[in-house]
């Protein structure tokens, strides 16, 4: 199985450095001072996605490994903040946990705590589980029976992960490893513990073709990062199908990690958000795209021509005043705010220019005195 082999070999890395497992990465040098040289020298990774972290957040990082982003990422959050880290390779998990109070006692406070899991399955406390099987063992087929209803127990009464309680889900060159066929629902899991407004900021390595069946096939191909990787357009979808919104790819590595068969394989980093979810409300306000492309589309189909007034909903004008939309666009909200309860419902499977005079007001006929609109001798 593809899982047997991931787990086999990390945990075979986390005893000794295996160089073919990494790209090269740039982290920031001062969060490395206080994390123990064994974490750093059997961790493993192809970006650094704790850079796009912030103050107070709270993080989870998809297979932590030995803990490295994990540790980078509890100094950027502060003492205020809290980061959780999911593995499923015990003996990964026992270097992280081993060095956690090194860490905490070296940056004067302890926000860092390690799961034993799948990120194909966040609700899954593999731990709880692994009790749980320890105390009755599966014998029968009865047995095996039982024990699928106690972990969808488990998963659905203390989830490792509970719905919408992380900031930023981060991962560093681990969704490749997960088994194609388990790949969405991976994605939907981490959408769902994300809050709404949250964040995915996830490294991981593409190919810039479809990898072949027998590439597919070879566990050793797979387990180095090669033959599970999504390519460049289908990692994008992947984010999309599952309900992001603002997928922005922060990092494109030009020069390929590897080469395979003609193939390419290189590190990104993309950044995607939750929560565009809800009803479309008119509250008369619109949107003006600065520039600088003549027109743009975004991923509901709706075209800005730059420079027009463009209706949008309520929650969509919310969203395009945030990142990472916010530069892109000018406001306009109308001069009379229009109560929740006056709202109706707004059609989004059309654009439409909003006229001024819908933001303005069907009886607005101000005529405004230049003399009264600065002081002193300057002219607006």
């Amino acid at each position: 199985m593809i899982e047997d082999a991931v787990k086999d070999r990390y945990a075979a890395a986390s005893q000794a450095r295996e160089a073919a497992l990494c790209c090269p990465v740039d982290y920031d040098a001062q969060y490395l001072k206080v994390i123990p040289k064994e974490v750093i020298e059997r961790d493993y990774g192809c970006g650094d996605p704790s850079k796009y972290v912030k103050e107070g957040e709270t993080v989870l990082d998809l297979g932590s490994g030995t803990g490295k982003i994990c540790f980078i990422a509890s100094q950027v959050v502060g003492a205020s903040g809290k980061v959780i880290g999911v593995d499923m390779t015990d003996d990964m998990l026992d270097v992280a946990e081993k060095n956690a109070p090194v860490v905490a006692e070296r940056i004067g406070y302890s926000n860092v705590e390690f799961r034993k899991g799948r990120i194909q399955d966040l609700a899954l406390d593999l731990r709880q589980f692994e009790a749980s099987l320890s105390a009755n063992p599966v014998t029968s087929a009865e047995g095996w029976m039982e024990a699928e209803n106690t972990a969808k127990k488990l998963s659905k009464e203390s989830p490792m992960i509970a719905d919408n309680s992380i900031d930023v889900v981060v991962s560093n060159c681990v969704l490749n490893l997960v088994d194609s066929d388990l790949k969405e629902q991976m994605f939907n899991e981490i959408f769902r513990v994300l809050k709404p407004g949250g964040r995915a900021v996830i490294s991981d390595i593409v190919s810039d073709e479809e990898v072949p069946q027998q590439m597919q096939d070879d566990q050793r191909l797979w387990s180095g990062c090669i033959s599970g990787a999504m390519t460049e357009t289908g990692f994008l979808q992947a984010f999309e199908d599952a309900g992001f919104y603002g997928i922005n790819q922060l990092k494109f590595e030009k020069e390929p990690w590897q080469t395979v068969q003609g193939i390419e394989f290189r590190s990104v980093t993309v950044e995607a958000y939750k929560g565009k979810e809800g009803v479309c409300l008119d509250a008369k306000q619109a949107v003006i795209y600065k520039g600088p492309f003549k027109e743009v589309m975004d991923d509901d189909n709706h075209a800005f021509v730059r420079g027009e007034r463009i209706s949008v909903c309520e929650k969509t004008f919310k969203i395009y005043s945030k990142a990472p939309y916010a530069e892109f666009f000018d406001l306009i909200e109308p001069h009379e705010v229009v109560l929740p309860q006056d709202m109706k419902v707004f059609d989004c499977t059309q654009d439409k220019v909003r006229s001024p005079k819908q933001t303005k007001g069907e009886g607005y006929s101000l005529t405004s005195d230049p003399s009264q609109c600065c002081e002193g001798e300057a002219c607006c």
